[in-house]
C-alpha cells in the first residue's frame, strides 16, 4: 500500500491503485485516480457510470451487471466498455474495492479478472 495525493488529500491505494478506504473518495479524488489509471479526464458520462457504480456497490456489495448500468444511465448498451475500455479502470475510479471472481471482457478483446486484495 501506498499513501498518494490526491485533490489536496492524502489517501491509500493497495498495489494495484484501489483505494483502501470507500469514505476518502469524492469526485476530486475520482479525477485524481483517473489520471493515475490513464483517463485524462472525467466527461459527463463517464461521472453518471462512476458514481451508479459507487452507489450500487454501496447498497449491494457487488459488482454491477454492465448492461444495467448503462441502462440505468439512459447510456447505449456498452457505455461502460466504450467509456472506460476496461470496466476495472471505472471501478477503481469509483474507489471501490478489488472483488474475488469479477471475470469480464472488455473492448479490447482482453479478458479482465479482479483478484481480491490480501
Amino acid at each position: 500500500m501506498s499513501v498518494v495525493e490526491c485533490a489536496g488529500k492524502s489517501v491509500e491505494i493497495d498495489d494495484k491503485g484501489f483505494l483502501v478506504h470507500l469514505e476518502d473518495w469524492d469526485e476530486n479524488v475520482a479525477r485524481s485516480l483517473a489520471a493515475m489509471a490513464g483517463v485524462d479526464s472525467l466527461n459527463k458520462e463517464q461521472l453518471e457510470i462512476i458514481r451508479f457504480m459507487r452507489n450500487y456497490y454501496l447498497k449491494f456489495k457487488a459488482f454491477p451487471l454492465l448492461g444495467q448500468v448503462c441502462k440505468i444511465v439512459r447510456q447505449p448498451g456498452k457505455c461502460v466498455n466504450e467509456q472506460f475500455i476496461n470496466p476495472e479502470k471505472a471501478w477503481k475510479i469509483a474507489g471501490l474495492p478489488r472483488l474475488d471472481s469479477i471475470h469480464f471482457i472488455a473492448l479490447d478483446g482482453k479478458n479482465y479478472k479482479m483478484e481480491e486484495c490480501c
